[in-house]
């Protein structure tokens, strides 16, 4: 059974949503609440390893990246445990949440419904 929201992790987490990068904020403002029709969490941990956003129900995380995780190995390793548990990655730059929120919002939605 995985486990999410490992205790030891709850400080990591805290800290990451209260540092979170002005494209999380807008991101996080169109996920919240159920929008799609799907509840989403924010920086959920999942085994050892804390995703930007997690719809449980879809299995569905989401990471949203600055340049300093170009060629990152922690999230090859991250994607490749969270692919194993049966869990899809979508990822986007913070680049593409600045200037075509859309279309990200329009993959997200279409990886909901697929």
């Amino acid at each position: 059974m995985l486990s999410n929201n490992k205790l030891e992790l709850k400080q990591t987490r805290k800290r990451l949503r209260n540092s979170a990068t002005p494209q999380e904020v807008v991101l996080w403002a169109r996920l919240r609440r159920s929008q799609f029709g799907y509840k989403f969490k924010r920086q959920a941990s999942i085994g050892n390893y804390v995703v930007d956003f997690y719809c449980p129900e879809k299995k569905l995380a989401i990471e949203v990246d600055g340049s300093q995780h170009i060629d990152s190995e922690v999230d090859k390793e991250r994607t490749r445990f969270l692919e194993q548990s049966e869990i899809s990655v979508l990822r986007f730059w913070n680049n593409e949440v600045n200037t075509n929120l859309e279309g990200v919002l329009t993959k997200i939605v279409h990886t909901l419904e697929s």
